[in-house]
This record gives structure tokens, sequence and C-alpha cells, in this order.
């Protein structure tokens, strides 16, 4: 299948730069992919769209400080990091960008003043390095790094609200360099109203990586290699989810890494409990095993989660949405509006 079919024009002035306030106010299309049709709503408005029964799978994945600056200590040269986990060993791994070629051994000082040292480039091009602190890795992160925005948002600068606001109000597990962008929308009172109307929710997790950000550049998709991601459900929410299976219940994924999570731990058709790396990249012609529904943002175009929306909903339909949500001047991508994919 051609990637240009998941290409579309974006005016720039449909980019969102900052979150609507409050976060429930944001604009909701819904659409019906057995009908093909689709109908404008408020995210507030979601309780009413879902029945009694019905289960939401959030990913409480929550977004750590990741982005680093500072300085070569020999050399003063300025230096960029991006975080991209904890090894085994305690060490970190850093996607990072420099003028020259820095050695094994070399310092950087960072943030506030911490100091990390240069252990080992991998092949891949990172670094492993090691900070010089006995603080927790994430501790150190909310000392010296900022929030690592995507480039399409005031080119990645953090400004005033976006520590708290590019971040669920329920996430609590730390490892995400990305926000799951579709649970940006949730408030609590729109949570006591979907409690109040018998729709349930569970979590699992999924720490979203950079590779969010890498767009298809192959011709085609299935020439596209997805990047792996850590990713957990544990018994007892594949025990709910097969519970909301018998009676009959809808499972909505609460984004995309909710829903690669899902369909990652019941590839057999059975819920079952999983932790590790997944790579799954769900395409058009995917059998979906685990979710009815979807919400979800509007993503950038030739992107695999554009490719993940079309293979639930159908491409055709995919791209007359889109283009419906570009004439009404929806708001796109992380801070911008949501879609609501039903049966």
């Amino acid at each position: 299948m051609q990637t240009d079919l998941f290409n579309f024009t974006l005016p720039d002035e449909l980019i969102a730069q900052t979150p609507v306030e409050p976060r429930d106010s944001s604009r909701l299309m819904v659409v019906r992919r057995g009908a093909g049709t689709w109908e404008h709503r408020t995210f507030r408005e979601l309780p009413s769209l879902l029945d009694a029964g019905d289960l939401l799978v959030r990913n409480n994945s929550r977004v750590v400080p990741a982005r680093l600056t500072g300085k070569r200590v020999d050399t003063g040269g300025a230096w960029e990091g991006l975080f991209l986990r904890v090894t085994p060993e305690n060490l970190w791994e850093i996607l990072a960008k420099t003028r020259g070629k820095p050695q094994v051994g070399e310092r950087i000082a960072v943030g506030q003043g911490l100091e990390i040292e240069l252990v080992e480039k991998l092949e891949s091009g990172n670094w492993l390095v090691r900070p010089l602190s006995a603080e927790k890795p994430y501790k150190l992160l909310e000392t010296h790094g900022t929030v690592p925005l995507p480039p399409y948002i005031r080119r990645g600068v953090e400004g005033p609200g976006d520590r708290s606001r590019y971040q669920t109000v329920f996430a609590s597990i730390d490892g995400s360099v990305a926000a799951p962008t579709a649970g940006l929308h949730f408030t609590d009172d729109v949570f006591r109203e979907l409690a109040n109307r018998g729709v349930g929710r569970v979590d699992v997790t999924l720490h979203v990586g950079v590779g969010t950000f890498r767009p298809i550049e192959a011709e085609t998709i299935d020439a596209h290699t997805l990047h792996s991601e850590w990713a957990s459900l544990d018994t007892r929410t594949a025990d709910r989810l097969t519970t909301t299976r018998v009676h009959g219940g809808r499972i909505i994924a609460v984004g995309t890494t909710s829903a690669r999570t899902l369909e990652t731990a019941a590839q057999d058709g059975q819920f079952a409990q999983f932790e590790g790396e997944t790579s799954i990249y769900i395409k058009p012609g995917h059998t979906f095993h685990a979710i009815d529904g979807l919400i979800t943002n509007f993503h950038l175009p030739r992107s695999s989660l554009l490719v993940l929306v079309s293979a639930l909903a159908g491409v055709d339909l995919m791209r007359e949405a889109y283009a419906e949500a570009v004439r009404e001047k929806y708001r796109f991508y992380s801070y911008g509006d949501a879609m609501l994919i039903l049966p």
C-alpha cells in the first residue's frame, strides 16, 4: 500500500501550539465506521456517547522531562540530548547532538549543573552515559531536564504550564518521552460522569519513545519498520477485559499506544498478561482482536499512527474524515482536538 495514501495537506495555523482550557472543551469528531459517518461534538460529551458496560483502556505512562541541554566540560561547546531510557546497569541511553566528536570519558554539564559522563557510543548513534549523582534517574530529570515537546509545538521549547499540561491527569508511571496525547482531554469530571453511566476503566502502560515522531519515508507502508517500546498489561486487567467481552461490553482504547498494547497482549484472540518490548505495526488488513473503538488525536501525515487509525476505520473513511477536519478547522496533533472511532 502506497504511503501517499496517508498524506494530506495541513495549513500551519491548524497545528495547535497551546492546549485548550479546560481540557474537556476540545472538539471531538465522532466517526462511526459501520455507517461511514461522522458528527461534531465536544469532548465533555464523551460519556453520552458510550454505553454502560463499555470499558476504557488508558495508558498511564508519565512523560519525564527528558530534554537535556548543556555544555561539554572540556570544550565549552553546546550539547543537546534526549533521555530515552535507563539500562539495567543504571546507565542512561541518550539521543545526543553536538558539534565535533565527543569521546568516551568526556563529561557534559547539563541543567542546573548535573554532570554526565560519556560511557559508550552505540551502533544506533545513541550514547550510554553515567550521571555523576546518586539521585534516582527520574528525580534528576525533574531537576535538570525540560519537557520534550514535539518539534511542531514551539520548536520543542517548554513554556509556562507545559510540565503539567503535556501530561494526562492519570499519569502515574515514569518513562515516556512523548505524551499519549489522546488522554490529555480527560478531566476528573469526565471520569465521574463515565462512572455514573456505568463505563469502566483500566490502565495499561506503554512508554512512548522518540520514534513516535518518525514519519514513514518509504514509498510503501510495508517497507517501514516500527520502533520498539516497553509495554505492560497485568493479569487483573486481562481478566477485566475478558469479563467485559463476555458480558457484551465494548473495549475502547484511549490512544494508539493503548491500542498497540492491547493488540500485542491479545494476538491469539485471548487477553493475557504481557510485559516487555512491542514493535507491533498495525496496518490495513490487521485483524483486531482486542479493541472495538478508539479515542485518538489527529495525527501527522505519513505516520504509523495515521496508518493504525486507518486500519481500524478504513483508509477511505479516514481520508474523508481528515479532509472534513481541515475544512472545519479542527486543531491537529498533540495539543489538538480528538476523534472517537466507534463501530
